[in-house]
């Protein structure tokens, strides 16, 4: 539990982590959220965020969710966020290319996290 959010965890299948948000998700939790969603990352291959139940969502939650995805990259766990309507709101102003992976409903999260490609990142040299 945060201060204005409660997290919850459900495992459907081995390895495979459901992490469900209520409430609000702003400066004061965005990154507590992270640490409760990654506590089991040892564990966890798959992931998937269930922010469909959350009320309020600011730009520090979408903050919190660029580190969760950092994060998850670079533990080699697959993720997926499924988006409520306040999620939404603040997805359609911070990630207009849609860089982060969203699903609509846990269902088709669970199938899109197991089939998604490994993430990776590629360094890129500067031009001197």
């Amino acid at each position: 539990m945060c201060r204005t959010a409660f997290f919850g965890t459900d495992w459907p299948q081995p390895d495979t982590a459901v992490v469900a948000g209520r409430g609000e998700l702003d400066a004061a939790n965005g990154h507590p959220f992270v640490d409760y969603a990654l506590r089991h990352s040892d564990t966890t291959r798959w992931l998937v965020v269930d922010f469909s139940g959350l009320s309020f969502f600011s730009t520090a939650g979408f903050s919190a969710l660029h580190t969760l995805n950092v994060r998850c990259a670079g533990e080699d766990i697959r993720w997926v966020l499924v988006p409520g309507r306040a999620v939404t709101r603040v997805l359609r102003l911070c990630d207009p290319d849609a860089a982060l992976p969203v699903s609509p409903d846990v269902p088709t999260a669970l199938v899109a996290v197991h089939d998604a490609p490994r993430q990776s990142f590629q360094l890129v040299t500067e031009p001197r």
